[in-house]
């Protein structure tokens, strides 16, 4: 089974290598945030020199760093101790300037879901970049459905 070992995907063996796949969709939570589990797999990549195309504090990841009061190099320290998921969101709870309660992380979270283009110039990114990515696709209107299917694009998906 090419890319797997003992029964596992590759991605589980190495989680932080994204030349290897995309890191988890923007979409997916850890403590109720969106995003952030996205920006902790970039984070290690970028600490283990496997980033590829991703980029750690870029501006969705300064979505969440914004919103939580987080200094990204501060988490980026804290991750090269090899913590793992549970206990970089403890720290993160711990350490952020902003104390959102969890309605507010619920309100923050669905907001960044659906998203959408709010300026010409972001209008028209989306649509180039979902012209250039999958242009048959009607599904693709909020950022987080661009980012989806540029991650499974990126690495052989068919749109």
């Amino acid at each position: 089974m090419t890319g797997q070992v003992s029964g596992f995907p590759s991605y589980f063996m190495n989680p932080s290598d994204l030349t290897q796949h995309p890191p988890r969709s923007p979409r997916v939570r850890l403590g109720g945030f969106a995003i952030l589990p996205r920006m902790l797999d970039k984070a290690r990549a970028t600490i283990a020199g496997t980033n590829g195309e991703y980029n750690f504090d870029c501006p969705l990841d300064r979505r969440f760093l914004n919103f939580m009061g987080i200094d990204p190099e501060a988490l980026k320290e804290r991750l090269t101790q090899g913590k793992g998921d549970g206990e970089m969101l403890a720290w993160i709870l711990e350490n952020a300037k902003n104390k959102p309660t969890e309605f507010a992380i619920e309100a923050w979270s669905v907001f960044c879901e659906r998203r959408v283009p709010n300026t010409v110039e972001t209008r028209q990114y989306v649509n180039e970049a979902h012209s250039k990515l999958g242009p048959a696709r009607e599904d693709i209107g909020t950022f987080f459905d661009l980012l989806d299917l540029d991650d499974y694009v990126s690495f052989g998906g068919k749109a």
